[in-house]
């Protein structure tokens, strides 16, 4: 007799196994991304002496280094890196400099991310913009437009990722703008980097840093964002209302399994094992292909390759009788 499936629940429990951090593994982990990114950024300062060309090319790997140390930042905000809580914290919000991104601020909102996703009541924090059919089609035309320029590509992946990063992230917005620690993470945030920018700038010059710099912050933005993206936008995600809605379920079947090949998967901390991260977000990120050996059960659930990510950029409206993402000209059918 074949065993029968875990609920939801009992996987959630099962899985806690897993959610003990290797401290040494963890410091492991952050030397193999810290060391490297130094080591490229430096060689990407050097390679502007043979052609600027030549440091975008090595801007490419730093960036994604870039993008793993965010991951780090990550693990640390859901307090799955190190057992100490205040461990976790502080060097969150060290590599919080280097990303942009003010810790507290960011790990606030990613906690009301994880509590709401999937709920059609309870999104715009932590999340990308997505409407229903219904709500679309009941805009005006202006708003319609603004709407259409948010979910293009070119915004989406590249004007859109530069500007939060660079702007957005240096103060709270939203329902974060009336914590006083929030703005105390974002000030903290923004003079330690003018202090960080400051010394590099003196040392090699103005021109010299942002020449090597800003490539590698815009295209980690980008990157990064895609990932976000694929993550909880394909088409066979979930969404609901209150009282269907459960956020256990949208855990597993509201993120995606991104299944990337090596060494992308290296370079992105295996966060394409999105379903899993979500359903117990403190495993740390090096054991999440230890629950997929584990329940191999779990690899086939909202699975999408590399290939298949690209077409989930067509996708920009909920479609609630069907239950799935939808193109704007599957929306006018």
């Amino acid at each position: 007799m074949a065993a029968r499936p875990m609920s939801e629940r009992e996987l959630v429990n099962a899985l806690q196994e897993f959610a003990k951090p290797d401290w040494r593994r963890s410091l492991v982990e952050i030397a193999l991304t810290v060391v490297p990114l130094a080591l490229l950024w430096v060689g990407a300062w050097w390679a502007l002496s043979v052609s600027w060309w030549l440091t975008l090319l090595l801007a490419v790997p730093t960036a994604g280094l870039l993008v793993r140390l965010f991951l780090i930042q990550h693990d640390c905000g859901h307090g799955a890196f190190f057992e100490n809580r205040h461990v976790n914290d502080w060097i969150g919000r060290v590599v919080g400099v280097f990303t942009l991104t003010p810790y507290d601020v960011w790990r606030r909102a990613h906690a009301l991310h994880h509590a709401s996703s999937g709920n059609l009541d309870r999104r715009g924090i932590g999340d990308l913009d997505t409407l229903t059919i219904t709500e679309y089609r009941a805009l005006s035309w202006l708003h319609k437009l603004r709407y259409r320029l948010y979910r293009n590509p070119i915004v989406m992946f590249g004007l859109g990722p530069a500007w939060l990063f660079l702007l957005g992230h240096r103060v709270p917005t939203g329902p974060l703008r009336k914590y006083w620690d929030a703005w105390l993470s974002a000030m903290a945030t923004n003079v330690a980097i003018a202090i960080f920018a400051g010394v590099m700038m003196w040392f090699i010059g103005i021109p010299a840093f942002l020449m090597v710099h800003l490539p590698i912050v815009v295209m980690a933005a980008s990157i990064g964002v895609w990932l976000f993206y694929v993550q909880h936008q394909f088409e066979e995600t979930y969404w609901a209302a209150a009282p269907a809605w459960s956020v256990k379920h949208a855990a597993l079947h509201g993120s995606s399994h991104y299944d990337l090949p090596q060494p992308i998967r290296w370079f992105s901390a295996n966060i394409g094992i999105h379903h899993v991260h979500h359903l117990t977000s403190r495993i740390p990120y090096y054991r999440l292909p230890d629950v997929l050996a584990t329940y191999p059960e779990l690899a086939g659930i909202g699975r999408i390759t590399l290939m298949e990510s690209f077409r989930t950029v067509r996708l920009k409206l909920w479609d609630e009788d069907r239950r799935r993402l939808v193109s704007f000209r599957e929306a006018r059918v």
